[in-house]
């Protein structure tokens, strides 16, 4: 809409359309040739009888585009910034008397003695332009404010038109919009309206925008020489433009031999301010200004305000359609404080950047969110936030055999696509076992405890079907029997099969809570499906009761999904909608509530105190309610130096490899994939992924409270209904299961271990003393190495007394 308006009017009397106002102008100009001082708005509708009054006198409210900017959670470092025009309106006290007095030289000496309309401007044009002689369009600078206005409060093209043409018609409807407008606003208003919405070429519109694009200053701050040129520029932008050659020529002249001197002449500056101000060069290069996330001040925020970007698409509050979402971003001139933690950002972009090359084709991708509110802090990867330059391209060929017969390229080192938030063509990668907590999620909401047990064996047949030809089948059948990475033999809780991340004890817990549980467990927690295959599977009840490797975390996701997802266990329970903001301010000052945190239940507290304290053993720490023996990222509680909880996370063949570490204030998940190519060859390394991840932590905690979890209201929750275990010791085997499974437990037999029992007989149970009801009890059968021989005289002294054997 802006080229529309840049146009100027020189010659509007000089065609024969002219004629038909004829008998209004030749009033206007009698008058003003025998009354001079008179109003004009009694005397035109004198001369002209109802054709001037019947016009309409009252602008329509406008506003128009400003820049949108976007700050760092401190409110003072700014991003990067929006606009459709660079535009920020500033009021007549911030912009210097120079640059007040220099447009009154360039466009209207005779402001402050006129009321809207130059009466003998208008004469002298009508009675020139009709002589042949130079054109000129005796314009005041009030109706020049009228045609922008117009031109901005227009709601379709036909009205742009007519607020922009060159015709008769036009001229007068802006004399009497400009004698209304005089009448409503001061001159001191209508300046300041003026310099704010005025062209000044090069994307600069209005006087703050110029002074930055062509002096990288601010308007109170514009000294006479620089004052006079960008009033010299608006008149017409393009032919005045003083990066080119001719525009260059053209603009000083104007400056040193009209502007300069008129600026004398109205007493604004003295002669010797103005020969200094002629000696002052004139600018040939401008400043570029950035526009969009390409142009974030550093560039590994770009990722962050990709995310922004994105989410703000997707508001309804901001318009019905994405075109008017945009719009609203670029010309709204709002005030977003982002959620971005600059210091956290920046740990993660230095502790990738130690050990992930940007011109890797692996990904190593970083996503931070506090829990109990879903504020986005820290979003980094080892990739330069740009769009590839197609003639000078960067980027390897894509690893993706077919995208690279194609000679397509791929995402390193440059990217726009969102690779850790996902969306467009980013579905997510697969994680591994960090999805297993969603088991330990449901399996409480089912009402198995944390010291549930399970007997584990290396390898699980389970109920779940698969093909007969895939590896994980059991031999000659259609059964999905999962293996555990190391043995993982024995008797295990959720505490410690989740600290030794044991297949074989969670996809048995999977189909006692039932499989479509906890699909459903990971919707509640944040986890979006994004792959179409994936979220037919979550979506079909039938299917999802079948998915029996969806524990072992094959579907895809983001580490922003899963940082969200785990921040919800830190947040009692509560899934917060991830948002970038924290606050947005409208340019008239209002706040508005989009973006503030929107949280539901996701699960109880208990549930989620429960499954957090489980999910401190793998990462180090040491559980509240139970024993983890064992971890699978232990170096995490040490380096973080707080109560950390979290998991890490492998898929076959180190195709990706994921750790997610938490305490109270921040949730980082960290995924290392090839996001061009999931069947890659390569294998991902846990020693580049997991320091990353804890070091990203450990810094954004420097200098905050140690604040430890909270314990669930009940133990029930913990240790469930705990029934004592008969002691079998020395039983035969047969008798000591026989008892054992009267007591309600699940029995099986373990391997020999040293023992005084009889050679065969029970050596024991694993565990002992007391465990869960229904829970596993394994016999360890003695192999009799200890086994003392019976005493031949039963009546002789013993250490324990006459008659007694140990144990009895």
């Amino acid at each position: 809409m802006s080229s529309w308006f840049r146009r100027r009017d020189h010659n509007i009397f000089t065609n024969a359309t002219s004629l038909l106002v004829c008998g209004l102008l030749a009033g206007v100009v009698v008058a003003a040739a025998a009354f001079p001082a008179a109003a004009m708005s009694g005397l035109a509708a004198k001369a002209g009888g109802q054709t001037f009054a019947n016009l309409p006198s009252e602008l329509k409210e406008f506003s128009s585009p400003q820049i949108t900017r976007i700050y760092a959670s401190d409110g003072r470092t700014q991003l990067s910034q929006f606009y459709d025009e660079f535009r920020s309106d500033v009021p007549l006290k911030d912009i210097s008397k120079n640059m007040q007095n220099a447009i009154l030289a360039a466009e209207d000496r005779k402001f402050f003695e006129h009321n809207g309309v130059d009466l003998k401007g208008v004469a002298r044009a009508f009675v020139g332009n009709s002589q042949g002689g130079a054109q000129q369009g005796a314009s005041t600078l009030t109706m020049q404010y009228v045609r922008m206005s117009l031109a901005y409060s227009a709601t379709n093209p036909q009205e742009v038109v007519d607020a922009t043409e060159d015709s008769p018609k036009r001229k007068i409807t802006e004399m009497k919009y400009a004698l209304q407008v005089e009448k409503q606003l001061s001159k001191e208003q209508i300046l300041e309206r003026y310099l704010n919405v005025a062209p000044f070429g090069n994307q600069a519109y209005g006087v703050f925008a110029a002074s930055q694009v062509y002096f990288n200053k601010r308007p109170k701050d514009l000294g006479v020489a620089e004052a006079a040129m960008l009033a010299g520029m608006v008149k017409a932008p393009s032919s005045f433009n003083p990066t080119s050659a001719s525009g260059h020529e053209q603009i000083t002249a104007r400056r040193d031999n009209y502007i300069i001197p008129g600026m004398v002449t109205m007493g604004a500056i003295t002669q010797a301010d103005a020969d200094e101000a002629k000696k002052q060069k004139v600018p040939d290069k401008v400043k570029q200004v950035g526009n969009g996330c390409a142009w974030v001040s550093k560039n590994y925020w770009g990722f962050f305000c990709d995310y922004f970007y994105r989410w703000w698409m997707e508001q309804d509050a901001f318009g019905a359609t994405e075109y008017d979402r945009e719009r609203r971003l670029k010309s709204g001139g709002y005030r977003v404080v982002t959620t971005i933690d600059l210091k956290g950002q920046q740990a993660a972009r230095k502790e990738i950047t130690k050990r992930q090359s940007d011109k890797s084709q692996n990904a190593v991708l970083l996503a931070g969110i506090e829990p109990g509110s879903g504020k986005v802090r820290l979003l980094a990867a080892n990739r330069k936030y740009k769009l590839d330059d197609s003639d000078n391209p960067q980027n390897e060929i894509s690893s993706d055999p077919k995208k690279a017969k194609k000679g397509l390229r791929g995402t390193h080192p440059n990217t726009t696509n969102p690779l850790l938030s996902g969306g467009g063509d980013i579905g997510g990668y697969q994680a591994g076992s960090v999805f297993k907590i969603f088991t330990i999620i449901a399996g409480l909401e089912a009402g198995y405890p944390l010291g549930y047990t399970i007997k584990t064996d290396a390898q699980y047949r389970s109920k779940y079907k698969t093909s007969p030809s895939d590896s994980s089948a059991c031999a000659g059948t259609d059964q999905w029997c999962p293996k555990n990475s190391g043995k993982g033999v024995g008797v295990f809780t959720m505490w410690s099969a989740f600290a030794k991340s044991i297949n074989t004890y969670f996809v048995p817990l999977e189909e006692r809570a039932g499989a479509d549980k906890v699909v459903a467990v990971a919707k509640r927690f944040g986890v979006q499906f994004r792959a179409k295959g994936d979220r037919d599977m979550a979506d079909d009840p039938d299917q999802a009761r079948g998915w029996g490797a969806f524990t072992l975390g094959v579907t895809a996701s983001t580490p922003l999904d899963m940082a969200n997802a785990y921040a919800t266990l830190a947040g009692d329970g509560m899934y917060c909608q991830p948002t970038p903001v924290e606050n947005i301010t409208t340019k008239d000052g209002e706040k508005l509530d989009v973006g503030k945190p929107h949280c539901i239940r996701a699960t109880t507290k208990d549930v989620a105190r429960a499954a957090l304290d489980a999910a401190r053993c793998p990462v180090g720490d040491s559980a509240q309610l139970g024993a983890c023996n064992g971890s699978t990222a232990g170096p995490t509680k040490g380096i973080v130096g707080h109560p950390v909880f979290g998991k890490s996370g492998t898929t076959d063949n180190d195709k990706t490899a994921s750790l997610i570490a938490g305490t109270t204030k921040l949730v980082v998940a960290g995924y290392m994939a090839n996001p061009d190519y999931a069947e890659h060859r390569d294998r991902m390394s846990h020693d580049v992924i997991n320091p990353t991840v804890q070091h990203t932590l450990a810094e954004y905690m420097k200098g905050k409270d140690k604040e430890q979890f909270k314990k669930p209201g009940s133990t029930k929750i913990a240790y469930g209904d705990q029934r004592s275990i008969p002691n079998v010791e020395c039983d035969p085997l047969g008798s000591a299961r026989s008892r054992l499974e009267s007591a309600g437990f699940e029995v099986s037999i373990g391997g020999e271990i040293d023992s005084k029992c009889p050679k065969g007989t029970a050596a024991g149970t694993n565990p002992s003393g007391k465990t869960i009801k229904n829970g596993a009890v394994i016999i360890e059968v003695s192999n009799g190495k200890n086994e003392k021989p019976e005493n031949p005289d039963p009546g002789a002294s013993t250490p324990n007394g006459p008659g007694r054997r140990d144990g009895d």
